[in-house]
């Protein structure tokens, strides 16, 4: 295969933008559709007869997928070229479009969405690799702040596009609108889309995968089952035991492999560590509010679909618009300023979802969301590029595929932990709407207490770097 040139002009020429258009868009679309289906959950749980906790697996699923992918990032961009894994994030969004708009039962649905998560798994990794490669280093901050952006504002994005779709037909539009975008994608991508490194036939380590695959899916698992078991619960714990027993494994077969998945030597850097602690959390945070949100604005408001996803609209163009500055505050100020800031008033939008969690309105929650939503992204974009600036060069791949994967398994127990609250409160007597009322302001009170916690693992982050700039 005929290697594209590393040497680069200044100017990036036509082909690579069209590849870096198509594969950003996709993975735009992949991310999108992650959180599109909550606004939809009341209507599927009245139509496919499931609960709430049931429901949220259309997410934590896709999330989890998504997650597992992220960990084999670094072995597929050695072993398969650009093009193929282009290709193959397409037609897994296709086909998991085309089952999930026909789907006649949950089981159905559900499958798709984690063929579905194929597409975002395979695609994040790849925008950022096709940008690097391609993009000359005098242009390659614009290039990755941009596709920075998608990571933040599609998941934001999605519940406000999929209550319009709902509004406009019902939860399958949400389905058959981005196929043929998607197709559209794929066509562009293929043509433009090329390849920067030879790959090389090195072997996949299954046993390490498998161990980790293990412990993400059966903590899951456990967390999901404690609002009907509880905490002393079989399936809790053995969740738990279970997943502390395969990543005990991991840790002791990849320190004896010449090849390692995540290479988790890069945690004894104490300030990449603890940012990326507070990164998980916010990405936790995030997926979990907006599944929570749409879900209250139905279900306690009894706000319609549409709505319940126009509602986080206004904060979700504020944080895109104001983003290029929040990464300026860093550049000028460095990374206290922005992160601190940023944690602040995701802690104020926090506290008051806390107090007012059983009476918020429409408009009490558009204008709370716009503030949780600016604080949030203020520190999260922040916190990556602080973390990543203390990591040597050597570990640049390695600290981004963790970061990957933590955002994602941290969204997918976002949404399950989140759900397991708002649905936990039983009182005979007491109406769905008031009960669902409590357990949100019981989530909201977990993502102020997490709030908390974050500035304690900052303090830690700076008193450890010697300077944040």
């Amino acid at each position: 295969m005929k290697m594209q040139t590393m040497t680069q002009p200044e100017k990036v020429p036509r082909e690579n933008l069209i590849a870096i258009f198509a594969i950003a868009l996709m993975a735009f679309l992949g991310i999108l559709v992650e959180t599109s289906m909550n606004v939809a959950f009341p209507a599927l749980m009245k139509q496919m007869h499931v609960s709430l906790n049931t429901v949220q697996w259309i997410t934590t699923g896709y999330l989890l997928m998504v997650a597992l992918l992220m960990i084999t990032s670094a072995f597929l961009k050695q072993r398969f070229t650009n093009k193929q894994l282009f290709v193959t994030a397409a037609l897994a969004f296709i086909l998991g479009d085309l089952i999930c708009a026909l789907a006649t039962n949950f089981p159905i649905l559900l499958l798709g969405r984690l063929i579905q998560a194929g597409c975002a798994g395979l695609a994040i990794p790849l925008m950022f690799n096709i940008v690097v490669e391609s993009v000359p280093r005098s242009r390659l901050g614009f290039y990755m702040g941009m596709a920075g952006l998608i990571l933040m504002i599609a998941p934001a994005s999605g519940p406000t596009f999929g209550g319009v779709m709902v509004y406009l037909a019902n939860w399958r539009l949400i389905f058959w609108s981005t196929m043929p975008v998607e197709i559209i994608l794929l066509l562009l991508g293929m043509g433009a889309i090329k390849q920067y490194a030879p790959t090389q036939k090195i072997r996949f380590n299954w046993g390490q995968f498998v161990l980790l695959a293990v412990a993400f899916v059966s903590f899951t698992l456990g967390v999901n089952s404690l609002s009907s078991a509880g905490l002393v619960s079989w399936q809790f714990l053995g969740g738990v035991l279970l997943a502390v027993a395969a990543l005990l494994g991991y840790i002791w077969i990849s320190k004896r492999s010449e090849r390692q998945l995540l290479k988790l030597e890069i945690f004894k850097n104490p300030v990449f560590t603890y940012s990326f602690f507070a990164y998980v959390i916010l990405q936790f945070c995030n997926i979990g509010i907006n599944f929570a949100l749409p879900n209250y604005a139905q279900i306690v408001v009894g706000a319609t679909s549409l709505i319940g996803g126009m509602m986080l609209l206004p904060g979700s163009l504020i944080t895109a618009i104001l983003q290029p500055w929040f990464g300026h505050l860093l550049d000028e100020h460095g990374a206290r300023l922005p992160i601190l800031l940023g944690s602040s008033l995701f802690l104020i939008a926090a506290l008051m979802f806390t107090l007012f969690g059983q009476g918020l309105s429409v408009i009490m929650i558009a204008v709370l969301y716009i503030i949780f939503s600016i604080g949030r992204s203020m520190a999260f974009s922040n916190t990556l590029t602080n973390g990543l600036k203390e990591v040597d060069m050597s570990q640049r791949a390695d600290a981004n595929a963790i970061y990957n994967t933590g955002q994602q398994f941290a969204g997918s127990l976002g949404t399950t932990i989140l759900a397991a609250l708002m649905s936990s409160v039983k009182v005979s007597g007491m109406s769905y709407a008031h009960e669902t009322a409590i357990g949100s302001q019981l989530a909201f009170g977990l993502i102020f207490i997490l709030s908390v916690v974050n500035f304690g693992f900052y303090f830690i982050v700076f008193r450890y770097q010697r300077t944040d700039k």
